[in-house]
């Protein structure tokens, strides 16, 4: 056990919660970072699933985690947890790697049987021992026992007393963390609101925790978080599918034009199918489509028709809608396609997080398909960027790829809600009457920014039809003339390059005047922004680009790069930003910091890759 000490004030904590598939979690991590942010802390998380649909009980392979990193400055979920819940030898087998030296580990002892032992691959009777654990770290909890006692006289049958043990634990973390019981009853009862007796279960194992937490104040160590001031609103946490969800709501209230969905299930994008499903009352329209090309077609059939069309999906499907993409292209339709990365090829890792799909998304079509490539930067930034490729696909008539990832989309991030005027208006390049009393042709364009204008269905005198075959760039009809489908190509091409100027430039942070500059895009965002910071710490002066407009790229992007004499880019691939970038500076020498485990970076691995750089070391 450990030493007595006083309340400990700590300005950040990480917290990781692991056991089977159905030990629930996912729900107790999701309720302590929604309780912290609550009360004021920064959050990150990071949802670790296992590939394996209900593995065998207590098997190493069907451990799922939750990391939740909570305090102040937080930009990612940690590298290493100074508090592990392990309910079962094969959770604390599994996980142990990512406790750091010196942590807390609370365990249920009472799955420390030899059958549990045997599943979880040990030699010995002793996991403690066996695994090199110093046992002044480890608060063992009989929380099966504890947890039947406590609902003995619950009438429930066994199965659903064990579906409670979740809040036993989180009940302990609560404790030793000094979070608000009463503001996890409210999570649990908006949960279980169609169902009490499962709600008085779970809160009075979750005060049994708290209490059996309390009990043990003689020989552990409580921990007070801080807190920082904030801007004064609605906080909330919310993940990346989430976000993004509502983030094309408010583009469909802010361009006036209706949302439609047309998607298809797949990992892990398919919670933004569910989030838009819910929202009738908004005017969504959301449709599961019988296959990934059926989703990407109805969209585009609801984008002719004057909607916000929308498909989502992640790196196979986005594989099966590049044909229909190369119609949206050349039929110039607004579409907005959410890709949510996975570990690939083929069904690859599904569960788990890359930034792999980079060139399918800026190349993937036959033909010369240009279009938009946005990356989203945090769980958060997810709703900001689905806004923006909304807007940009509806104001300049193109298809729009919005890559999330799967270490963004399944994590959280403290939330403030924003204000109706936070986000602009999206003004949609309608027909103007002048320009159909002129003999309007469907592909005539704004003259500035080559956008050919929106005729909505309906609209009396402008019958018309756009579709895969080119078309002649002044009548519109179809047309095979070779030079003209060279103008119509490099006119698809310019009205992309054009966006630039409708975007915001690209910002410098950490110390610009540095020699050095790390780059990175997408999820990468907050460990890219915590590594600069302790690379800062080490005296190692740099500064950080992050990217979220890929294609095009801001205005300033190449001649800011072009500053610094050493550029190096870190990505969750094998290279693919660094490869785009080199094609756009060819006089500079672009390094590389790369990562293809299915895992986020941790902090660590980005320091020390930039410091093996500057050494020439690496």
């Amino acid at each position: 056990m450990l030493e007595n000490t006083d309340v400990r004030t700590l300005r950040e904590v990480v917290v990781r919660f692991s056991g089977d598939s159905g030990d629930g979690m996912q729900l107790a991590g999701n309720i302590f970072s929604n309780v912290s942010a609550g009360e004021g802390n920064q959050i990150s998380t990071f949802p670790d699933y296992p590939a394996e649909i209900r593995a065998p009980q207590g098997s190493l392979s069907g451990v799922s985690g939750f990391q939740v990193h909570v305090g102040v400055g937080v930009h990612t979920p940690g590298d290493e947890a100074d508090v592990l819940v392990a309910m079962n030898p094969a959770a604390l087998k599994t996980n142990l790697q990512y406790l750091k030296k010196g942590g807390v580990i609370i365990c249920d002892s009472d799955t420390f049987r030899p059958a549990d032992l045997k599943k979880a691959l040990y030699t010995t009777d002793d996991p403690i021992a066996e695994l090199g654990i110093d046992p002044k770290q480890v608060l063992l909890v009989p929380m099966t026992t504890l947890l039947k006692e406590t609902l003995k006289d619950s009438g429930m049958d066994a199965k659903s007393i064990m579906k409670c043990k979740n809040m036993l634990a989180l009940g302990i973390v609560c404790w030793l963390f000094e979070r608000d019981l009463d503001a996890v009853l409210r999570k649990l009862q908006a949960k279980f609101a169609k169902k009490p007796a499962v709600y008085e279960a779970n809160a009075k194992v979750l005060q049994a925790g708290w209490d059996f937490g309390h009990n043990t104040h003689s020989s552990l160590s409580t921990y007070r978080i801080e807190t920082e001031a904030t801007r004064p609103g609605i906080y909330t946490d919310v993940n990346g599918n989430t976000a993004t969800a509502w983030g094309l709501i408010l583009a469909s209230e802010k361009s006036g034009r209706p949302l439609f969905l047309g998607s298809y299930p797949i990992t892990p994008a398919t919670d933004i199918l569910h989030e838009l499903a819910k929202r009738k009352d908004l005017g969504v329209k959301a449709c599961q489509m019988e296959d990934e090309i059926a989703g990407i077609c109805s969209a585009i059939g609801a984008s002719y028709a004057g909607h916000l069309a929308v498909t989502s999906t992640s790196g196979p499907g986005l594989a099966l809608k590049s044909e229909a993409l190369g119609l949206a292209v050349i039929a110039e339709l607004p579409l907005v396609v959410i890709d949510v990365q996975r570990g690939g090829p083929s069904t690859g890792l599904p569960t788990k997080t890359e930034q792999t799909d980079l060139f399918q998304a800026l190349y993937g079509r036959n033909g010369e398909s240009p279009l938009c490539v946005l990356a989203a930067a945090s769980p958060t930034d997810c709703f900001t960027m689905a806004f923006e490729a909304a807007r940009i696909a509806i104001e300049h008539m193109t298809p729009v790829i919005l890559l999330t990832d799967a270490f963004i989309a399944n994590g959280s991030s403290a939330w403030r809600i924003p204000e109706p005027g936070d986000f602009p208006e999206i003004r949609p390049n309608y027909l103007p009457q002048e320009k159909l009393e002129a003999g309007w042709r469907p592909y005539q364009r704004d003259e500035e920014s080559l956008v050919r204008y929106w005729a909505l269905p309906g609209t009396e005198g402008a019958q018309h039809r756009v579709g895969g075959l080119e078309k002649d760039f002044n009548t519109s009809v179809i047309s095979t003339d070779g030079p003209n489908h060279e103008k119509m190509v490099k006119t698809r091409r310019e009205k992309i390059a054009r966006i630039s100027s409708c975007i915001p430039p690209l910002s410098v942070q950490g110390n610009p005047a540095s020699d050095t500059i790390l780059v990175g895009w997408g999820g990468t965002y907050g460990h890219l922004l915590t590594a600069a910071a302790e690379l800062q710490n080490h005296g190692t002066s740099v500064a950080l680009a992050h990217f979220r407009y890929i294609n095009p790229l801001p205005g300033n992007a190449l001649d800011l790069l072009r500053r610094y004499d050493n550029i190096i880019v870190a990505e969750l691939n094998t290279g693919m930003f660094a490869d785009y970038l080199q094609s756009k500076l060819p006089g500079k020498n672009i390094r590389r910091i790369n990562k293809i485990e299915g895992q986020p970076f941790l902090v660590h691995e980005i320091v020390d890759g930039v410091e093996e750089i500057l050494n020439g070391n690496r």
